[in-house]
């Protein structure tokens, strides 16, 4: 199982794959338990070099840990996959394909779907949102507002602007802010260990 501790360390090269699983491993929950994130940073099962991930490397598995903590409406739940994509130019890479193969949540195989209209979002269970979207952000959003889709991005006010999770560095460590206001009306469920490690907070509407 794959997962992200809450901070980050200092964002430098990418490091194959398995280095960054290893140094990833433990999860959102395994660091709420500890009660304090200290560093992502771990020593590789196959690598003697010590490196940190790349930002995107840190943001791919948050993804696919936020997948762990939200609950979605039955409906959407019964899916076969659990279908994670990226609307608008790929900032990951196939970063993103090394960092969830083979992984599953609660029995769902994970799937990364690049796709390029938001109407090809209503099958998706997470929607990362890329900074090249963002001249068409309000539009985005009024077109998923209806669905039940987890929006994620880094695009700048994402939160305030409708989004639900907005990634930030701060420190110089990859952090996430959360809209519990969209997110439960588009009828998710935020576990209140995600909001916990959230460093911001949003309760009310747009």
């Amino acid at each position: 199982m794959i997962g992200t501790n809450i901070e980050a360390t200092e964002i430098v090269q990418p490091e194959p794959r398995r280095s960054v699983l290893s140094s990833l491993r433990g999860g959102l929950f395994r660091l709420l338990a500890v009660g304090i994130a200290s560093v992502l940073l771990g020593p590789s099962c196959l690598h003697a070099q010590r490196s940190s991930p790349s930002e995107y490397e840190v943001k791919a598995a948050y993804l696919y840990d936020f997948g762990k903590f939200v609950a979605w409406p039955a409906k959407v739940a019964a899916s076969d996959d659990f279908a994670i994509c990226v609307l608008g130019q790929d900032p990951f890479g196939p970063t993103f394909d090394a960092t969830i193969a083979g992984e599953t949540i609660n029995g769902k195989k994970v799937v990364v779907n690049r796709i390029a209209k938001p109407l090809e979002a209503v099958s998706c269970r997470i929607l990362f949102i890329s900074a090249s979207e963002e001249s068409q952000l309000k539009e985005i959003l009024a077109t998923l507002d209806k669905t039940s889709v987890l929006t994620v991005s880094d695009i700048s006010q994402f939160t305030r602007r409708g989004g639900m999770i907005q990634f930030v560095i701060d420190a110089n460590r990859v952090r996430f802010e959360v809209n519990v206001a969209t997110s439960e009306r588009a009828g998710l469920t935020l576990s209140s260990q995600l909001l916990k490690v959230a460093i911001n907070v949003r309760k009310t509407g747009d």
